[in-house]
C-alpha cells in the first residue's frame, strides 16, 4: 500500500475549499452586477439558484469517480472549472452568460471539488472523522468570510467585472498548487499506530443501492434536510429580518451581523465536528437540534439587538455543525469504501432544504409589519422533528444496515 501523508492531503483540501467557498459570498457581487449591467436583482440571483440547484450532480458523479480511485482527477477538474467559471463571470454581458459561467461552470466545479476534498480526505481519518469533516467544511465556510471583504474592496476600486477576473486568477493559482498535495485514499486506510477500539464492529461497506434499502438512510436524509432548513432560511433572510420592526436593527449593523453569522457557521463546522468524535455523532446532532430550537425561541420572544445576536450565533454555529457532522455520520453508518457516492446521494437533502428554507422565509415572513413569527415557528417544529428522528436513529443502530464485511488491509503510513 502506498505511503500517504494524510495531513498533507488535508492541507491541500482545505486550501482548495477556502477558494471554492467564495461561491457563498455572492451577495457581495449581486448588487454591483445588477447596477453594472442593468439587470434586476431576481435576474442576478437566478445565477446563485442555478449554482445551488446543480449541486447534486457533481456530488453524486464526483462521488462515483472518487470511490474508484479518481479523487485527484475529480478535485483537479473541479477546482479548475471553479476558477475558470469565476474568471469568465467577469466578462459576462448577458444574463445567459452569467448563468452559464457562474451558475453552471463555477457550480459544477465547486461541487466536484467539494465532493472530492471532503469524501476522499475523511477516508484518511477513520480515527477522527468528525474532526476532519469539521476542518474541511470550516475551510469552505471561511472562504466566504475571507472573500466578502476582499471582493467589496476590489469592487469599489476596479469594478465588479475586474474583481471576478482578479479573484479567479488568484484562485486558479492556489487550487492548482494545492491539488499537488492531493492523493487518493487507499481502500481500508488505517493510520500508523492506530487500531479500532476494542468492541468496535467490523468495518462494513454498503453500496448506494444497499444504502437505499435501509431505514437508516431515510432517517439520516430527513435529519440532514431538517438540520439545514433553519440555517439556510436565516442565511437568506438575515439582513431583512434584522431590519424589520421585530428587531429594528440598522442596515449597517445588519450587514455586520451577516459576517458574524458567516464566522459562526465556519467555527461551528470545526467545533461540532471535533466534539462529535468524543460524544458520538447522533448525540452531537441531537444537541444541535436542541440549540437550534432554543435559538429560534430567542428570536421569537426577545425582540432586541441582543436577542437577535444570541439567536443568530446559535443558529450559525449549528448550521455549521450540520455540515461538519453528517459526512462523518454517513461514513460511520455505511462505511468508507463508497462514501463518495453515498454522501453525494445523502447531500440531496441539503438541496431540499435550500429550496424550502429560503422560500418559506421569503413568502411567509416580512410583509408590511415585518413579522417573521410564522417562519420561526415552522423552523422550530422542523428542528423538533429532526430531534425526534435522531433519537429514533440512535435506537435503530445498525440493525437495518446491509452489512458486507471488508477485510482489513495492511496499514498505510499516516
Amino acid at each position: 500500500m502506498p505511503t500517504i501523508n494524510r495531513w498533507r492531503v488535508l492541507t491541500g483540501s482545505v486550501l482548495i475549499l477556502l477558494c471554492t467557498g467564495a461561491i457563498y459570498a455572492f451577495s457581495v457581487f449581486a448588487g454591483p452586477l445588477s447596477a453594472a449591467h442593468d439587470w434586476t436583482m431576481p435576474q442576478v440571483m437566478n445565477a446563485f439558484i442555478i449554482n445551488g440547484a446543480i449541486a447534486p450532480i457533481p456530488m453524486i458523479l464526483g462521488g462515483f469517480i472518487i470511490d474508484r480511485g479518481g479523487a485527484r482527477w475529480s478535485i483537479t477538474i473541479g477546482a479548475i472549472l471553479f476558477a475558470l467559471g469565476f474568471i469568465l463571470t467577469g466578462s459576462a454581458t448577458s444574463t445567459a452568460q452569467l448563468y452559464l459561467f457562474y451558475g453552471l461552470i463555477a457550480g459544477l466545479g465547486q461541487g466536484f471539488a467539494y465532493s472530492g476534498c471532503l469524501n476522499n480526505t475523511i477516508k484518511l481519518f477513520p480515527d477522527r472523522r468528525g474532526f476532519a469533516a469539521g476542518v474541511l467544511t470550516a475551510g469552505m465556510g471561511a472562504g466566504a468570510v475571507i472573500a466578502a471583504p476582499v471582493a467589496r474592496a476590489l469592487i469599489d476600486s476596479v469594478g465588479v467585472g475586474a474583481t471576478f477576473v482578479r479573484m479567479g486568477v488568484v484562485y486558479a493559482v492556489v487550487v492548482v498548487a494545492a491539488t499537488l498535495l492531493i492523493r487518493p485514499a487507499p481502500v481500508g486506510f488505517l493510520p500508523t499506530g492506530w487500531t479500532p477500539p476494542t468492541g468496535t464492529p467490523a468495518v462494513v461497506n454498503s453500496t448506494w443501492a444497499q444504502m437505499l434499502r435501509t431505514p437508516a438512510f431515510y432517517l439520516i436524509f430527513v435529519m440532514l434536510t431538517a438540520g439545514a432548513f433553519s440555517g439556510l432560511m436565516i442565511a437568506s433572510q438575515l439582513s431583512p429580518i434584522a431590519q424589520t420592526s421585530m428587531f429594528a436593527i440598522s442596515a449597517a449593523t445588519a450587514a455586520l451581523l451577516v459576517s458574524v453569522y458567516s464566522i459562526c457557521n465556519a467555527l461551528g463546522r470545526f467545533a461540532w465536528g471535533a466534539l462529535s468524535d468524543r460524544i458520538g455523532y447522533t448525540n452531537a446532532i441531537a444537541f444541535i437540534y436542541a440549540v437550534v430550537a432554543l435559538s429560534l425561541a430567542v428570536l421569537l420572544t426577545v425582540h432586541s439587538t441582543l436577542g437577535f445576536v444570541v439567536g443568530i450565533v446559535g443558529l450559525g454555529l449549528c448550521f455549521g455543525g450540520v455540515m461538519g457532522v453528517f459526512p462523518a455520520l454517513t461514513m460511520k453508518t455505511y462505511g468508507p469504501r463508497f462514501q463518495g457516492m453515498n454522501y453525494g446521494i445523502m447531500f440531496t437533502g441539503y438541496s431540499v432544504a435550500a429550496y424550502f428554507g429560503p422560500k418559506i422565509g421569503a413568502t411567509l415572513g416580512g410583509g408590511a409589519k415585518g413579522d417573521y413569527t410564522t417562519p420561526f415557528v415552522i423552523a422550530i417544529v422542523v428542528a423538533l422533528v429532526g430531534l425526534g428522528l435522531t433519537l429514533a436513529l440512535s435506537r435503530l443502530g445498525r440493525t437495518s444496515v446491509t452489512e458486507t464485511a471488508t477485510p482489513q488491509p495492511a496499514r498505510a503510513t499516516s
